[in-house]
This record gives structure tokens, C-alpha cells and sequence, in this order.
């Protein structure tokens, strides 16, 4: 049988579009050196990049708060590499972080190649569990804002992927079908089992080639994505 033809294509930002782990690696060497705090910016980004994405998952299944992720994947590590910070310069830092790392346009290969080709002929929106105003810097920063007709934030929903609603509320948004709504994203819980449970279509990215499943095509390119279309 074959598959209805896409005409709304939904994109996750962080790690999918937008280079997260390269901007996050940028900011803290701005800010590291700012607040004078003696480490190494590639040490500290190898014990932060897994402390962050755990506290991520806890945050995506509504464990912890915002407030809570902001600032406990900082004391983490400063704790883990034997750094002693205080509160207060870890919140100052929380807030410094965030304001940096939106300033910073790294996007992950092809992004621009492939949006360049899908806009004339697809309507293209972003799904995102990032912060609204965090991730509106980071589209109108990169340059990207021009190619998206809808961004749903989960923070705007109140749900985050891989929750029913969020993609619910995108369809509504997008005036778009399920049937003709592809994801995009990088994450397999969230993105793509999230939208293929509402019947969606859906493309798993794996730039490093890490994933195998069969629950929907993967791509390690995103330029490739226009081969499967």
C-alpha cells in the first residue's frame, strides 16, 4: 500500500537542526573563562554532555522542573570534577549559560542544503521540548525563523514529546493531517515513536549511526531526507 504523500514536515531543533553539543561546547568557553572557573572546556563538556542529557530525560517525562534541569546539570558536574561552586554562582551561571548558548549558530551538516530544497515545496514547522525563549534566540540567531511556518514549544503546550497533545496541538496549529505529517528528529522515544503513536509518518535522524530499529526509515545525512520523500 502505499503511503499518503507528505505535505507538513515537523522538525525537531536541538540535535536534529541545530548543532546543540557544538554551540553548548562554545558557550562554556565564553563562560568558564568569564566566571574564572579553573577547568578545562573540553573536560568539563565530556562529564556535562551525559549529566545534561540525563537530566533531559527526567524533564521530558515531567520528573523534575525546569528550574530544576537548569541548575542541577551544572552542580552535577562542577560536583563530579571536584569543583567547588556556591549556589549563587551556579544560578548566576544557569542564566549566563542559557543567554550564551543561543548566540551561537552551529547548525549540524546539510540543514541548510535540505531546507533550501523542502521549502518551495512542503510546509515546514518545528516541534521542540526547549524553552520557548531559548529556542526562538536560537531560529532568529541561525537564521532559520524564515523557513518555519509553526513552532510549537512544549513549554507553550504544557506537555513535552512524546506526549499526545503536543503533536495534537501541531496538527491544529499546521492545519495539517496526520496522515500527510512527517517528524523528523533525533530522538527515538520522543520524536519518532511519539508521532508514529498518532499516525504519523516518521524519520529517525542518526548522525552517528548508533540506531537500529525498524520502526520507521533512519538517516545518518540529513540531505538524505529528500530521498526518502
Amino acid at each position: 500500500m502505499l503511503r499518503p504523500k507528505v505535505e507538513h514536515i515537523f522538525f525537531d531543533l536541538d540535535h536534529t537542526l541545530w548543532d546543540f553539543e557544538r554551540n553548548s561546547a562554545a558557550a562554556f568557553q565564553v563562560l568558564l573563562g568569564q566566571l574564572a572557573i579553573p577547568v578545562d572546556v573540553e573536560v568539563f563538556h565530556r562529564v556535562y554532555s551525559p549529566i545534561n542529557e540525563a537530566y533531559w530525560e527526567l524533564y521530558r517525562k515531567g520528573l523534575i522542573s525546569q528550574e530544576a534541569l537548569r541548575l542541577g546539570r551544572l552542580r552535577d558536574s562542577f560536583q563530579q570534577l571536584n569543583i567547588a561552586v556556591g549556589e549563587s554562582l551556579i544560578q548566576q551561571a544557569s542564566e549566563a549559560y542559557i543567554d550564551l548558548l543561543t548566540t551561537f549558530t552551529h547548525l549540524m551538516p546539510g540543514t541548510l542544503e535540505l531546507l533550501d530544497y523542502l521549502k518551495p515545496n512542503y510546509t515546514l514547522h518545528i516541534i521542540t521540548n526547549g524553552f520557548r525563549e531559548a529556542q526562538a534566540r536560537k531560529l532568529a540567531h541561525s537564521s532559520l525563523v524564515t523557513y518555519f511556518d509553526q513552532v510549537i514549544d512544549s513549554e507553550s503546550v504544557g506537555v513535552k514529546k512524546p506526549h499526545p497533545l503536543i503533536f495534537e496541538s501541531a496538527l491544529q496549529r499546521a492545519s495539517a493531517q496526520k496522515e500527510t505529517a512527517l517528524m523528523v528528529g533525533d530522538h527515538l522515544e520522543a520524536d519518532v515513536l511519539g508521532a508514529l503513536a498518532l499516525g504519523w509518518q516518521a524519520v529517525h535522524y542518526d548522525p552517528f549511526g548508533i540506531q537500529n530499529h525498524t520502526h520507521c526509515p533512519i538517516i545518518d545525512d540529513l540531505r538524505t531526507l529528500k530521498n526518502w520523500l
